[in-house]
């Protein structure tokens, strides 16, 4: 059985290279990598409203989820962000009731929603982390606790459009200045270029 690392939410930003989508950041529970993960609007609106404790007035969809898994008895296990293919992240939701478990295909943005709801674990493939996330040393993480608001570095676009244009060696220089300015979508973009060559 491959080894999975537990995560927890960072946080949640916009993302303004992809208007309409939000920076979902996961981070290693016992260990200093950080996952970006790229969502759409409705997504993004649904986890921060669960874990903002956000009564709306009608049920949300992974509301209705919720309210029919509890109706048919169903416990959320765990959450699995299983695998990565050409960018795109993929994940499954682990449940159970007294007669069967039951694995479910899902994207991560709807099993993270899910999961805030039934306070479940999320996990990621030992794989998906060597291949997609950002190592964080120590100091960075000391910097990033006691940083009181969040880097609001503009990019330009011209920079963003031509990533293909530098070396390996430039790209991990970025990579490691992104992360410092706690970029986490430019890392993101650095990061999918580098694996890209890979």
């Amino acid at each position: 059985m491959e080894k999975l690392v537990e995560l927890e939410i960072l946080g949640l930003s916009s993302n303004h290279s992809q208007s309409g989508s939000f920076t979902l950041v996961m981070g290693e529970v016992h260990g200093s990598r950080r996952l970006p993960i790229v969502i759409g609007m409705f997504e993004a609106q649904a986890i921060a409203i669960e874990i903002e404790k956000i009564i709306p007035n009608r049920p949300m969809t992974h509301d209705l989820f919720k309210s029919f898994a509890n109706s048919f008895n169903f416990e959320i296990d765990k959450i699995i962000i299983s695998d990565m293919k050409e960018g795109v992240f993929y994940a499954k939701i682990q449940c159970h009731n007294k007669t069967s478990e039951v694995e479910i295909d899902s994207r991560p943005s709807d099993a993270i929603a899910i999961a805030v709801r039934f306070d479940s674990p999320v996990f990621c493939s030992e794989k998906v982390m060597s291949e997609a996330s950002i190592e964080f040393s120590e100091e960075e993480k000391k910097e990033e606790k006691s940083s009181t608001k969040p880097s609001s570095q503009k990019t330009s676009s011209k920079k963003e459009n031509s990533l293909k244009d530098f070396t390996l060696d430039k790209l991990n220089q970025m990579l490691d200045k992104a992360i410092s300015n706690e970029d986490y979508e430019k890392a993101a973009r650095i990061r999918d270029e580098i694996n890209k060559r890979n």
